[in-house]
């Protein structure tokens, strides 16, 4: 049976390098789940957070596979256990009169903010996890939803270690 894996992939700054990671994972016939990119402590390092629906044996292929990409600096699974994992929510819900204080009694239920108010519509700011975000949007969903985009997730161990506490390779801009 298949499980949800969380992989932080530090990679080098560089264009082209999201498509070949991800192009490592549809080749090999695995869908993403979740993808969040962006820059990290260190300049010319980003982290990818890569959430992936495989079983473990693939799983340890694949990242072996990535590990040979030049632009990968490293790669670990994140536990759950050990993990702090976030998605963003924005969600535009309609709003008149009548409802309007349900929808803001509800985000507040959620600690979610409001971030626009319109005449006909409210729009709606959640973090969490993805249960906690699924389970605001089937409270909302009666008052008719609008538009709505949501994050992948990011993701960082807890506590004080870092997956860049030892020494990176340094990135080469020279070439």
């Amino acid at each position: 049976m298949a499980d949800k894996h969380t992989l932080s992939v530090l990679v080098e700054d560089v264009p082209g390098v999201l498509a070949r990671i991800s192009g490592l994972f549809s080749r090999r016939g695995f869908n993403i789940d979740s993808l969040a990119v962006g820059p990290t402590e260190q300049p010319g390092i980003s982290r990818m957070t890569v959430v992936v629906d495989v079983d473990e044996l693939p799983l340890e292929q694949v990242t072996k596979q990535l590990n040979k990409l030049i632009n990968v600096v490293k790669i670990v699974e994140l536990e759950p256990s050990v993990t702090v994992a976030r998605e963003l929510l924005l969600v535009k819900v309609k709003a008149d009169l009548a409802t309007r204080s349900h929808i803001l009694e509800t985000a507040s239920l959620f600690r979610a903010k409001v971030v626009d108010v319109a005449t006909d519509a409210v729009t709606i700011e959640a973090t969490g996890n993805a249960e906690k975000l699924a389970a605001l949007l089937r409270v909302l969903e009666p008052f008719g939803i609008k538009e709505l985009v949501q994050s992948g997730m990011v993701a960082v161990g807890r506590g004080s270690r870092s997956i860049t506490d030892r020494a990176l390779r340094p990135v080469d801009r020279s070439a």
